[in-house]
């Protein structure tokens, strides 16, 4: 049985902006409604013993496509890096390395396979690492639209110059939340003094759950409060798309400045061994909202798992937006790890990470 409060933190925290959602509309029609592009950050090496891929994939998920190409260059699986997960229930572009053996970078462009196509290929000196990327790319449609359009495009200018809550979505928490049961499952044998047996593959969607759902209730406390979008004393900011932090004694009005800038962001902990940065008041709601899952902490606690931060507020870069018909189009771009299911769901009614 999963909590509800945990529910509420994992599929429907608060939103930011006053009076809810606008609209709502049919989104993933097709697969062209939803596409995303990896932005690495950086260019291929131009030599080395990787090839660099830029693979477009529809209706593939990210894991099977890697395999794929595993086959293809006669390397094992976990030979193959790539950045991040991309959503098999879209069209998306992403960056794959292979080691390249005897072959030219060339050889491999134009590779096919059942949803997949490689557009590009490169020599590059290393494997790619995961979180090895600067943001993403998103086009997405939302058809059979109903709502008041002078409305929508003021939330829109609204979320543009205030950013949304950087809650982890929907999808991070598996089919109707079964992550967190999974959670609550290794909380009990945990208790019972049983041992897990060995680390299942699974097992780590399994944990970033566990964390993440602490977090999102972390950041829907700041938001009720008030202060999920501004710096308080004894808080810990975050550089806008970067993963350094820093603690913030008391903000002074340079501080204050940038943050409404959305050149800098609080930040709420994802739980784990190390002493916090954060404190007075900043900590005392961390730890007090932290202690509403005692049954996540454990399963942290048992992998000896590092505390790390995140932004509590998420920049919506390059935002534009277009009506046609009975159809809204948007673009826009977020750094990785973030989710647009958490920008979707401030404009439209229903939580949109099915």
């Amino acid at each position: 049985m999963i909590p509800d409060h945990w529910r509420r933190a994992a599929l429907a925290p608060p939103r930011a902006w006053g009076g809810g959602p606008l609209a709502s509309g049919v989104l993933r029609s097709t697969p062209e409604d939803f596409k995303v592009e990896e932005i690495l950050g950086f260019e291929a090496s131009g030599d080395g013993p990787h090839a660099l891929l830029r693979v477009r994939k529809r209706g593939a998920n990210t894991e099977w496509v890697a395999r794929e190409l595993a086959r293809a260059a006669g390397c094992k699986p976990f030979e193959v890096g790539f950045a991040g997960l991309k959503d098999r229930h879209a069209v998306t572009t992403q960056s794959f390395t292979v080691p390249r053996g005897r072959r030219a970078p060339g050889e491999f462009l134009g590779l096919m396979g059942e949803g997949f196509e490689v557009i590009a290929a490169v020599a590059h000196q290393r494997k790619l690492p995961r979180g090895a990327l600067e943001g993403n790319r998103f086009e997405i449609t939302v058809r059979n639209l109903a709502g008041e359009r002078d409305e929508l495009t003021k939330r829109l200018k609204v979320i543009e110059s205030g950013g949304v809550p950087n809650y982890f979505g929907p999808q991070r928490f598996g089919r109707e939340a079964g992550n967190l049961a999974q959670v609550m499952g290794a909380a009990e044998r945990l208790a019972q003094g049983q041992r897990s047996g060995g680390r299942r593959p699974d097992q780590g969607f399994m944990l970033s759950a566990a964390r993440s759902v602490i977090f999102n209730a972390i950041v829907a406390a700041r938001l009720e409060q008030g202060t999920w979008n501004r710096l308080l004393p004894g808080d810990v900011a975050n550089l806008d798309g970067r993963g350094s932090v820093f603690a913030v004694e008391m903000p002074d009005a340079e501080l204050e400045s940038r943050c409404a800038a959305l050149e800098i962001h609080p930040t709420a902990p994802l739980p784990g061994a190390g002493e916090s940065l954060a404190q007075g008041e900043v900590r005392q709601l961390e730890e007090a909202t932290t202690a509403y899952f005692p049954e996540a902490l454990a399963v942290i606690g048992a992998e000896r798992m590092n505390a790390e931060r995140r932004p509590a507020r998420l920049r919506v870069r390059d935002f534009a937006h277009e009506f046609d018909g009975d159809s809204l189009r948007l673009r826009f771009a977020l750094s990785a790890g973030s989710f647009a299911t958490t920008v979707l769901r401030e404009l439209f009614i229903n939580d949109t990470g099915e």
